[in-house]
């Protein structure tokens, strides 16, 4: 399969255009930092990441020298927060840019720069990882589908991880797609039963699930439900909205990043079409119903 070439013209325009554009709505974007901050709603912003190597194997595989560009930028320009703390900033308001990194499956490359890069510049992360193939050390099915069989994390790598202070979540056993399983069964197998194991495996507390694939489409609210029930503290989406002060602090939705600096500073800083066009995705935790209610992010 030929790898991804990042200076090809479509991309390279594309990224003027985001620049550009990023540029324009400037003024936009600190007039509304500036209103929240006043507020004490400034958003908390969640980006996932899945593999960081040099050989950008598939689309979801990112450089080690965009990645750590990424976060040196973030570090000098956010605060970068665990988990927990962005939690707390939702329930109490917050008045600071703040990120939370995230890394989604458990993959082996993650341990060779960029793991390393997150311990030494103190930057807090969760690591949500599917058991099934952490644990057999088999290939994603995803991977091999597109004739790539990459390397998965190895539990004696998850157990080093959380044991150095990386925060390990649970990402399923086998990887589903959850909205398209209504079976309660193999919904508690792969919410808390993967949970249990991997908490058994590592000797640490898991905390936080989140979604396979995480667009809205993949979302169940079933599955939100047992996780409550089961005593996660948060379950995290990924389809791309911002968190704000007074949101569900049980529900963290993810932005992902592409394998460029620009894009990411554009969707980190108030990109005005998140605001207006990406809803909440809402439920009701704890009653004996749920319900995807439309509400504005904002």
């Amino acid at each position: 399969m030929t790898s991804a070439n990042p200076l090809n013209t479509p991309a390279l325009l594309r990224r003027l255009a985001i620049g550009g554009y990023y540029v324009a709505s400037l003024p936009w974007r600190k007039y509304q930092m500036r209103k929240l901050r006043a507020q004490r709603r400034v958003p908390v912003v969640s980006l996932y990441y899945h593999r960081i190597a040099d050989d950008r194997a598939t689309p979801w595989t990112q450089s080690f020298a965009n990645f750590a560009r990424q976060m040196r930028w973030l570090k000098r320009h956010f605060d970068l927060v665990s988990l927990e703390e962005a939690q707390q900033r939702l329930r109490q308001g917050n008045t600071r840019p703040t990120v939370h990194i995230t890394f989604d499956d458990g993959y082996a490359a993650n341990c060779e720069q960029a793991i390393p890069l997150l311990l030494e510049e103190k930057i807090p992360c969760t690591y949500f990882v599917t058991t099934h193939y952490i644990m057999r050390g088999l290939p994603f099915p995803h991977d091999v589908a597109r004739g790539q069989r990459l390397a998965p994390n190895t539990l004696e790598q998850i157990r080093a991880m959380a044991q150095s202070g990386i925060e390990i979540g649970a990402h399923t056993r086998t990887h589903p797609d959850l909205g398209k399983i209504s079976e309660r069964g193999r919904l508690h197998d792969e919410v808390i039963g993967a949970g249990e194991e991997l908490q058994q495996a590592i000797g640490k507390p898991v905390r936080y699930f989140a979604f396979p694939f995480g667009q809205r489409r993949n979302l169940n609210p079933s599955a939100f439900h047992l996780a409550y029930e089961a005593g996660y503290e948060a379950v995290c989406s990924a389809f791309g909205g911002y968190n704000f002060p007074g949101i569900d602090p049980f529900h963290i939705q993810r932005i992902p990043v592409e394998d460029a600096l620009i894009p990411m500073i554009n969707r980190v800083t108030l990109d005005p079409r998140k605001l207006w066009s990406v809803r909440q995705y809402e439920y009701r935790v704890g009653s004996g119903s749920a319900a995807e209610q439309g509400v504005a992010a904002q």
